[in-house]
């Protein structure tokens, strides 16, 4: 599988240098004193956030990373070089927290976005820091104080505004194909998807948004069966998810009403926030059935459905172009909404400071 979206790897940043005891002597000036320089910081360690990197493939395989250590200081007052800082570049959307505790550490949502994580240490003081008036020969220095090392998780959560719900061969695919420049891959067998797909949609010149496909999930999928489980923190950043439902399947013997609740249970089991996102009813392959609108009215009657809902055909366009401009109205003003309350915190807060006279 080349989409990777967890590693763990460790990070040793670099030591600081030593600090030095030496004097000066020269032709002139035998007892010229202590001269001895302080070692250099050892390097420290960076995350940056990259959009021109899409998985962790980069740290599958090289997990342990050293940054260059300080130098040990030197006579006649030299100093130690410092060691070389190192960046680490992830994806944008990778959340980072300590392996050992599960402490939550750092979330780079935004392109360019740095964290500093393991901090090199300090370098040792040379006896240039000791002299007095009462110790004009210090003979004292310190070690360099050892960088920091930690062992990090690295979870990849990809930005999207709209993520997609549904069993194998719902149709997720397709959809995704008709309404963006995405092209995942469509058979007629399930799990053809195997790795979350992104694609932009352009409702307009000036519009778009980001929409995710995951495999599709079966029952049990809280519980480890199937490959949608392991994608489904893809669609924690999302605003809305889409949950497509395959109203005539191929065989006869399957339920989608069934399905489709099966699939709202999974989602209710794996994470309670996800599974209280707002949802809609997307009921696709709408093309395969003789009256749509009655098709779609009993699957609501029997489903016990009372959000928003729509019956398309990703395969042959039906429907697509009204569910993608009712997408970009409810993100535009879910994220006006969020800027509003943000505003409104901000007035909100109390006044700290003193009356003047």
């Amino acid at each position: 599988m080349k989409f990777i979206d967890e590693a763990t790897i460790k990070l040793y940043a670099g030591d600081g240098g030593n600090g030095v005891a030496t004097f000066r002597r020269e032709k002139y000036e035998p007892m010229g004193g202590p001269s001895g320089g302080d070692g250099g910081r050892g390097g420290s360690i960076y995350l940056v956030a990259d959009r021109n990197i899409n998985t962790l493939v980069d740290y599958r395989y090289t997990r342990v990373f050293r940054a260059q250590r300080g130098e040990n200081g030197r006579g006649s007052d030299c100093y130690g070089a410092k060691g070389e800082d190192m960046f680490l570049r992830v994806p944008v959307g990778t959340v980072v927290s300590d392996k050992a505790t599960g402490q939550f550490l750092v979330d780079l949502a935004e392109h360019g976005q740095q964290a500093i994580l393991a901090k090199g240490g300090n370098g040792g003081l040379g006896n240039i820091h000791f002299k007095s008036s009462t110790n004009r020969a210090p003979r004292q220095c310190t070690k360099g104080e050892p960088g920091e090392e930690f062992e990090l998780y690295l979870e990849l959560k990809v930005l999207a505004d709209v993520g997609l719900l549904g069993m194998p061969n719902a149709g997720k695919s397709t959809f995704i194909r008709s309404v963006s420049a995405a092209k995942p891959k469509v058979a007629d067998y399930p799990f053809t998807t195997l790795h979350p797909n992104l694609g932009v949609v352009r409702v307009d010149a000036n519009r778009s948004f980001v929409i995710a496909d995951i495999p599709g999930l079966i029952e049990g999928a809280a519980e480890g069966a199937g490959l949608g489980h392991q994608f489904l923190r893809h669609l924690a950043r999302t605003h809305l998810l889409l949950h497509l439902v395959d109203v005539a399947p191929f065989d006869d013997a399957v339920d989608p009403v069934a399905e489709a609740k099966a699939i709202v249970e999974e989602l209710r089991k794996y994470d309670e926030d996800l599974y209280n996102k707002p949802r809609w009813l997307v009921l696709n392959k709408v093309d395969m059935v003789e009256d749509p609108k009655q098709v779609a009215a009993d699957f609501v009657k029997a489903y016990g459905w009372d959000g928003p809902c729509f019956a398309i055909s990703a395969l042959s366009g039906i429907g697509t172009k009204e569910l993608t401009y009712a997408i970009m109205e409810h993100l535009e003003a879910s994220k006006k909404l969020e800027a509003d309350n943000a505003e409104s915190s901000k007035t909100e807060q109390p006044n700290h400071e003193f009356p003047t006279t």
